[in-house]
């Protein structure tokens, strides 16, 4: 089924295409959706963005949804930590929540996932689902994937794809240093670099290969050091947060401004900040989305600046709201089985094209962008955390180009 959706109409469009009966036939219920993710340690500023996307976006499709549907934000620090992540989901449960979205670690989604296949196959009647809105380990959608989770994000394999697709055409990368966080992301962002540019690139030094751990590094100076010493003229890495922020920090503040850094969170909490003037030109990030996106979604990331001085960079939680509306309405419940049922295969049209989220798997197909930090200007006027500067695009995929195969063998449970 597709849904053709529009920004600020999409929940209108989508009530339409389903009739009003099915688009109503939970009108008024109130649906509880709990935020597991860090609001302490150094991770803290990402997730307190974070939860205040999800609520920002639960008011607006509070506001008309396909589904007739409220929804109630649970959040629960989980401090980044999978055992403390899985008593939050015991909380959760306690509370009656039927709906859990988190994203910051790929170790804690695996925690869950296993977690919530195993309390639903001893719950009959009582499941949860999982919307994993940014923990892009390709084995969840692979061999861990699992019928109760579905990832909105694109996962570290298929930004590989679409970052070494540019990267095999800018000549100036000829040397390379990889520095990763020691977890399943990290090390998969350097398996993937590592094969993907020997593929596209062969002409290309890995020059250096590095993971350290991860939300625990204050001090990136002998790894900048490092990168100086090995001759690289550019670093590919998949880091995010404090471990994206300080390594900058450190990158700026030893002059290393000869050296490109193609990233996947480069526009996360506090790293546009850190980024200054300095890595102007020199500084990509490959996502679904970008700042300068113009039309409805340039007015939600203005009305969000607005209302908390932050940026609305985690576009993936408006997919959530959408996905789960429009599944909700398609099953014309909100129970979680026949609600994961509808939403296999669903497809509309976003902000980044036409998205799906495939049976297969549960993996969501979208368009990626490649962004360029650099000074703001007519046409790409968004000011990124206030600093002058903002993301602009330099290249637009559409989906295929980064869709990758999966080994999913999903197991499904019968509908009643």
């Amino acid at each position: 089924m597709t849904f053709a959706l529009k920004p600020l109409n999409f929940a209108v469009a989508a009530a339409l295409s389903l009739g009003a009966t099915a688009a109503f036939a939970q009108k008024g219920e109130t649906v509880k959706v709990a935020w597991i993710d860090p609001l302490s340690g150094l991770m803290a500023p990402v997730g307190q963005n974070q939860i205040k996307s999800f609520q920002f976006m639960a008011d607006y499709f509070n506001k008309n949804n396909p589904a007739g549907v409220k929804f109630e934000m649970v959040p629960i620090d989980n401090k980044l930590s999978p055992v403390e992540s899985l008593n939050a989901l015991k909380s959760a449960i306690d509370q009656g929540v039927r709906y859990v979205v988190q994203g910051n670690g790929s170790g804690v989604a695996l925690a869950l996932s296993d977690a919530i296949t195993k309390h639903n196959e001893r719950n009959p009647g009582k499941e949860v689902v999982f919307i994993n809105y940014a923990a892009v380990d390709p084995d969840l959608t692979n061999s861990k994937c699992s019928f109760w989770h579905f990832r909105l994000d694109a996962d570290t394999s298929m930004k590989m794809e679409a970052l070494t697709t540019f990267i095999k055409d800018q000549k100036d990368v000829k040397k390379v240093y990889l520095l990763n966080q020691n977890y399943a992301h990290g090390q998969q962002v350097s398996r993937y670099a590592k094969e993907l540019l020997a593929r596209k690139r062969p002409d290309v030094q890995i020059v250096g290969d590095d993971l350290h751990p991860l939300a625990q590094v204050r001090d990136f100076a002998p790894y900048v050091a490092k990168i100086k010493a090995s001759g690289a003229d550019t670093v590919v890495t998949g880091n995010w947060g404090s471990d994206l922020t300080l390594l900058v920090k450190a990158a700026n503040d030893a002059g290393m401004n000869n050296v490109k850094f193609y990233t996947y969170y480069a526009q996360v909490t506090g790293t546009p900040t850190a980024l200054g003037a300095d890595a102007a030109g020199r500084v990509y990030f490959v996502g679904y989305g970008h700042h300068n996106m113009g039309g409805e979604t340039a007015k939600l990331m203005s009305e969000f600046k607005t209302k908390f001085n932050d940026d609305w960079y985690t576009s993936a939680t408006y997919h959530a709201f959408a996905l789960l509306s429009n599944g909700m309405a398609k099953a014309k419940s909100t129970e979680p089985l026949k609600v994961a049922t509808a939403m296999e295969g669903l497809r509309f049209k976003s902000f980044n094209g036409e998205v799906e989220m495939r049976k297969t798997d549960h993996q969501l197909q979208q368009g990626l962008y490649i962004a360029v930090w650099q000074k703001t200007d007519a046409k790409n006027s968004y000011s990124v955390e206030n600093t002058g500067y903002t993301f602009a695009p330099v290249k637009a995929y559409d989906a295929y180009v980064s869709s990758t195969p999966t080994s999913c063998q999903m197991k499904r449970p019968s509908v009643q």
